[in-house]
């Protein structure tokens, strides 16, 4: 994903996770990364499989993959279905990539939240000796805005019907797509979003009212 970088002795790793400062946190590294003419790595963690990211993680992780592109990134690294503590896997990945330089948000919601109290900040400094950190402050306000949109996904089947689809919770011969349904909390009906891969493609297509009354409502992008 990256080129060959002036500067080899010096790397920098952002640990992003979950919301929209994630994005911050990593123009905040291609910045560094661009005056330090060095390799930019980006890394977010998550105990759950990522077949089973609610809506909002599946959104933030296709945008950072878009941007570590777009940035020309080293590398975005998923560790997904991560039991370690937190503190193991970024001391791992550090050494795997001879990082020198760590920025973390101050806070991130979730497993990161214990970064702005000592505990975890010492244990950091204490399993990764060979690093310099960086702490960034991070708006909470932003959070809180979109926190609450969707349930928990569902799998479903996206079922043609007329010259649309309908959303369908049971697998039948009929079924042209099998995905992940978000539905918007809040609503009787069943209206959200539903995920799925399509020639290994990463696609969404709003559903209202339980159906999908236009085909060129589906958005697809090349997974990275």
């Amino acid at each position: 994903m990256g080129k060959v970088k002036g500067r080899m002795d010096e790397s920098i790793l952002v640990c992003v996770y979950y919301g929209p400062n994630g994005e911050r946190l990593i123009r905040r590294g291609h910045k560094m990364a661009s005056i330090m003419d060095c390799p930019l790595y980006i890394l977010t963690i998550d105990p759950l499989p990522f077949d089973e990211f609610n809506a909002e993680k599946s959104e933030y992780i296709q945008r950072w993959q878009e941007l570590a592109k777009e940035l020309d990134v080293e590398d975005f690294i998923v560790m997904d279905n991560e039991k370690r503590p937190v503190a193991k896997v970024i001391k791992e990945i550090a050494h795997k990539n001879n990082i020198t330089q760590i920025i973390i948000g101050q806070t991130a919601q979730s497993r990161w939240e214990e970064i702005t109290k000592g505990s975890f900040m010492n244990v950091l400094l204490r399993e990764i000796t060979f690093v310099d950190f960086h702490v960034v402050s991070v708006d909470r306000a932003i959070k809180d805005e979109i926190e609450g949109m969707f349930e928990k996904g569902v799998r479903a089947y996206l079922v043609e019907e007329g010259d649309g689809f309908r959303v369908s919770f049971t697998h039948s011969k009929d079924a042209k797509f099998e995905g992940i349904f978000f539905k918007e909390i809040g609503t009787d009906f069943n209206n959200g979003i539903f995920k799925f891969m399509n020639n290994n493609k990463m696609c969404q297509v709003q559903i209202t009212d339980d159906s999908v009354t236009e085909a060129t409502q589906f958005v697809c992008k090349t997974e990275h």
